[in-house]
């Protein structure tokens, strides 16, 4: 049974979302991480077993709603193993757009694409309890 793991959305001030879906919306932050090589900044906070991603590009004052560039939006689904997902995938020939990527001892993803060309990413988190700050 595949469960979800994630929603991402894009975001214009990462701090200010980050302040206003834990202060105000009661979301646990788990942490922040800014990435210069691929142009942008991401967060992740918890909700009851759920996750929220928030991305915040680097380059641009705005982000388009939709960015396949940055693969934002996407549906992310949660992966036990993400090199047998892979090869899953692969075998019933699903469209892998990029990955499998990692940040080490935190989390393993992939992405992939829906018949329509709907961003789909498969993650694996490696120490799911643990919040890391790692701006």
């Amino acid at each position: 049974m595949i469960k979800l793991d994630h929603v991402a959305v894009g975001v214009s001030n990462l701090d200010a979302a980050i302040d206003f879906y834990e202060q105000k919306i009661g979301l646990k932050f788990l942490f922040k991480k800014v990435d210069e090589a691929h142009g942008e900044a991401f967060a992740y906070l918890e909700m009851k077993g759920a996750r929220l991603e928030l991305l915040q590009p680097l380059r641009l004052a705005k982000r388009p709603a939709a960015d396949k560039q940055s693969f934002c939006p996407h549906l992310a689904f949660a992966s036990d193993d993400i090199q047998d997902t892979q090869q899953r995938l692969q075998e019933k020939q699903v469209t892998l757009l990029k990955g499998p990527m990692e940040i080490p001892g935190m989390v393993r993803w992939l992405y992939a694409a829906d018949p329509d060309g709907n961003v789909l990413e498969f993650v694996q988190w490696l120490q799911p309890e643990k919040p890391v700050n790692q701006t």
